[in-house]
């Protein structure tokens, strides 16, 4: 009867530790908590590969982030974002305004306005060689989209909407 006892002992602790391994090292939280590291765990329960480590593991609180997050409509303010903007506007398969000046060696974002429904448009910055510098993704509008585009060099660049090659302007970085 003893020897029943401990081989049913064993296999207890035998799930136990097959359920410890194949859990995940968090648990479902509300969505108003935040997520919390296991305490001591550097890795998933048993990484060090001593039972005690799994043991502590398994036995330490945890918290999972929340089962679904809504993205937001607005980007958080962002420290390293350009602090230059420029605006320009597709509408009757031309650009408004053609002259744009931004500051040299300094990030910045284009604010594009394709307000052609249904056509598509997209800004490109051509150095004067006529190598692509930046080139903006093409889309159909009425959509308004902004553009991230790195620092250039003080000089003089195109613009152009590769869609309608009639659509030039020129943007001055100094």
């Amino acid at each position: 009867m003893r020897s029943i006892r401990l081989f049913a002992a064993g296999l207890a602790v035998l799930a136990v530790a097959a359920c410890a391994t194949s859990t995940p090292g968090w648990t479902y939280a509300p969505a108003s908590a935040s997520p919390v590291p296991s305490a001591g765990a550097s890795g998933p329960p048993g990484a060090s590969g001593s039972p005690a480590a799994s043991a502590s593991a398994v036995a330490s609180p945890s918290v999972a982030p929340p089962a679904s997050v809504e993205p937001s409509q607005s980007a958080p303010p962002n420290a390293s974002a350009p602090a230059t903007a420029v605006d320009v506007a597709a509408q009757n398969i031309a650009f408004s305004p053609t002259e744009l000046s931004v500051p040299a060696q300094e990030p910045f974002q284009i604010h594009f306005a394709n307000n052609d429904a249904g056509v598509p448009h997209n800004v490109e910055i051509k150095d004067a060689s006529g190598a692509t510098i930046f080139k903006g993704d093409i889309f159909s509008g009425v959509e308004t989209r902004t553009y991230d585009v790195q620092p250039l060099a003080a000089g003089s660049y195109q613009f152009i909407c590769i869609v309608h090659t009639n659509m030039v302007g020129t943007l001055t970085a100094q």
